[in-house]
């Protein structure tokens, strides 16, 4: 018997820790506290308005207003758990009327930035393309002119309105090497006959080019290659040579040769590096 008693004593105890017993009685009591202030109210009403008091009216009254009372009660926190619920409905709905258009322009922007990188990439591949591009120089064929490492504008729109000039430098690739590109100045434009005397003096149609101020030096006899001969242009074609003339590889050699407006990527226009400024 002693010890069943302890242990229905110590399930008495497990029992009185429970947290949800104790929660339960917790609610008890405020329902209890609560029914007792209706209950006070309801009194104070009746002796405001003189209603004989009697046992037995008081307690079916009683009975009565408890019972009120508690229905009042369960009304009012089934009211209160619709309310909060309503509340917790709605907040979810505001939250997610506000994180939908967050959620939206982020995706507008990220859309916006991909078509911008787009026409940036766009615009910049067709201005290298046609209108323009920025190249080095390796080497002194265009010396004192140009230098190794000086950097460039090449204007490529120009000849396709225009037809190139005399003198202008020019950048075309290099037949026998499409990964190579030459820049040399035009000497000799189509349907003229440019011709290279002893003394290194250039001649158009037999007129001396007085103008030609742009060699480094005179051409020595054994550099004026195919000019020691007349050489007739035809339409589309130029005579190009490099300002050290007796150190460059253009028209005067065969696998040079005249060049073609068609080859032409460009005239070399302005310097950014080895001396700022227009080319001339």
């Amino acid at each position: 018997m002693s010890e069943e008693k302890s242990r229905s004593e110590t399930l008495d105890e497990i029992f009185q820790d429970d947290p949800t017993r104790k929660a339960r009685e917790k609610e008890i009591e405020k329902l209890e506290k609560k029914r007792a202030k209706a209950l006070a109210k309801a009194k104070k009403k009746a002796s405001s308005e003189n209603i004989p008091e009697s046992n037995e009216e008081d307690e079916g009254n009683d009975s009565v207003e408890a019972n009120e009372v508690n229905d009042s009660i369960d009304l009012d926190t089934s009211e209160d758990e619709a309310s909060d619920t309503k509340k917790k409905k709605k907040k979810k709905k505001k939250t997610k009327e506000k994180e939908d258009p967050k959620e939206i322009n982020i995706v507008k922007d990220i859309i916006s930035l991909g078509l911008y990188i787009v026409v940036i990439i766009l615009l910049c591949w067709l201005i290298l393309k046609y209108v323009g591009q920025r190249t080095e120089v390796d080497g002194e064929s265009m010396s004192n002119t140009l230098h190794t490492e000086d950097s460039l504008w090449i204007d490529k729109i120009s000849y396709r309105f225009n037809d190139p000039e005399r003198f202008d430098i020019v950048v075309f690739p290099y037949d026998e090497d499409s990964d190579t590109f030459y820049i040399k100045r035009i000497i000799g434009l189509p349907g003229e006959t440019v011709y290279i005397d002893e003394d290194g003096l250039v001649y158009i149609n037999n007129e001396l080019l007085e103008e030609d101020v742009y060699g480094r030096e005179p051409i020595e006899p054994s550099k004026r290659g195919v000019a020691a001969e007349p050489v007739t242009l035809g339409e589309d074609e130029y005579f190009v040579m490099g300002d050290n003339r007796n150190n460059s590889r253009d028209s005067r050699l065969m696998d040079v040769g005249n060049i073609h407006k068609s080859e032409f990527i460009g005239k070399a226009v302005f310097r950014f590096k080895g001396g700022f400024g227009k080319i001339e």
